[in-house]
């Protein structure tokens, strides 16, 4: 009786593995040198699970006795991992882009942010909105991240700065990833600004003594699921002091330390980090020297945002001093009302062309390191055999056309595929 699996995709011209042996996470020279196959294909199993990868001959040999629920014939295509996005905010209400025209006339972050802008606009309008119409606009972004090839997506809360806001956050997320194929990691960011009335102190003995324990009983009693905690640690946000305590918390619950540091000003984050084992730190614009040692010494991930440092007009992240130095260098959109892109392909352009990556580089970024910065490389981030069967299968003959081609991948995507189901059928592709 023949063997039943859930796809084959087969023939391809390429087929980018990015490793094939069990590596959790690339540097340097492992990210200039991804593993690809030519002439490959690639069996899914009925539980979601990658059976096989390899050559073509090699996997019609073994699976020629197979049957399968669907057969993409991907001759002249290539396939590669579904993308992972480690940073974004996707939960909110408001639109702020007027704020786009202020900064264009040359108003910075903080000067929005005075301004009564920023994340307390974000704040206000979130608060007061229904937790069904927050669902309903994360899924529709959520839905545009996956057919630009988002396959795993981290999503804060941090637009409440209050108990039942960051709880309806967090429960919004929770939902979107019942209902919707995109695997999500969640992330509590109750310390994204200090709430209006309040000092830093206060906000942070509220975070410490009201929220985390609330959260904490939450999480005990298996009504919410969270990853991750992060904190803006910034100057005129959360300074070193409090961030530690609240991260330290967090990590005291069982989750992961994966925050916001040294994007505006050098405040010694990456150190911080480093020091308290973070997972990942995000942004690191302003990171010194010592922060990049500490962070290669700890592999801790470093997460850069690309398009902010673009939109912002501000120095962009020193990824080939962090490459070089050996630390995890990840990639993630920052998409939320600030930075208003859903689309990791062209954070890797961004990547490539504004902070020097090599496109290798930027896909190992947006694959696997983004994945161990969420600590899911485990099973996302590469096409081996036991990981999730998340995928993308282009409408080109190399697989740099997915950055090469700056907003292309609309017209390039044919197919995203998550755990061997085919989410988004694109039949709009066009020639090269």
């Amino acid at each position: 009786m023949s063997r039943n699996y859930r796809l084959l995709v087969k023939n391809a011209k390429q087929v980018v593995l990015i490793c094939n042996n069990g590596e959790k996470y690339l540097t340097k020279y492992g990210m200039q040198n991804i593993c690809v196959i030519e002439n490959g294909s690639i069996v899914i199993g009925r539980d979601g699970i990658i059976e096989a990868v390899g050559p073509t001959e090699t996997i019609r040999a073994r699976y020629s006795e197979a049957s399968f629920d669907k057969i993409i014939d991907a001759t002249g295509m290539c396939v590669l991992p579904g993308l992972v996005d480690a940073h974004t905010h996707p939960v909110w209400a408001g639109d702020r882009v007027h704020e786009f025209a202020m900064k264009l006339a040359g108003a910075t972050y903080m000067d929005v942010h005075r301004a009564g802008g920023g994340i307390h606009f974000t704040v206000e309008h979130t608060r007061a909105a229904a937790a069904p119409d927050l669902l309903a606009s994360l899924r529709d972004r959520l839905v545009r991240m996956q057919r630009a090839g988002t396959t795993l997506v981290e999503c804060k809360s941090g637009y409440g700065l209050e108990l039942q806001t960051e709880l309806k956050m967090l429960e919004v997320i929770e939902e979107a990833g019942r209902s919707l194929p995109i695997s999500i990691s969640s992330t509590y960011c109750g310390a994204h600004a200090v709430p209006r009335g309040k000092t830093v102190a206060e906000a942070t003995e509220n975070i410490l003594q009201v929220q985390l324990p609330l959260l904490k009983e939450r999480i005990s009693a298996g009504t919410l699921a969270v990853d991750n905690i992060d904190v803006f640690c910034e100057q005129g946000v959360f300074d070193l002091s409090s961030t530690r305590s609240i991260l330290q918390a967090g990590k005291d619950m069982g989750l992961n330390i994966n925050f916001h540091g040294d994007e505006l000003h050098p405040m010694n984050s990456a150190q911080l980090g480093a020091e308290l084992g973070a997972l990942a730190i995000s942004h690191l614009e302003e990171v010194t020297d010592e922060g990049i040692v500490a962070m290669a010494k700890a592999k801790t991930a470093a997460v850069l945002l690309p398009t902010t440092a673009y939109i912002l007009r501000l120095p962009q992240p020193r990824a080939r001093d962090m490459l070089d130095a050996g630390v995890i260098v990840a990639l993630g959109s920052d998409f939320n009302p600030n930075a208003y892109c859903c689309s990791m392909p062209i954070v890797m352009h961004l990547a490539c062309v504004n902070m020097r990556m090599s496109m290798p580089e930027a896909l190992a970024a947006a694959t696997i390191n983004a994945a161990f910065a969420l600590g899911r490389s485990h099973t996302h981030g590469s096409l081996e055999a036991g990981k999730h069967g998340d995928l993308l299968v282009l409408n080109a003959t190399r697989w740099e056309h997915l950055i090469y081609q700056l907003g292309g991948h609309q017209e390039i995507v044919r197919y995203v595929v998550i755990r061997g189901n085919v989410v988004y059928d694109n039949d709009r592709t066009v020639s090269l």
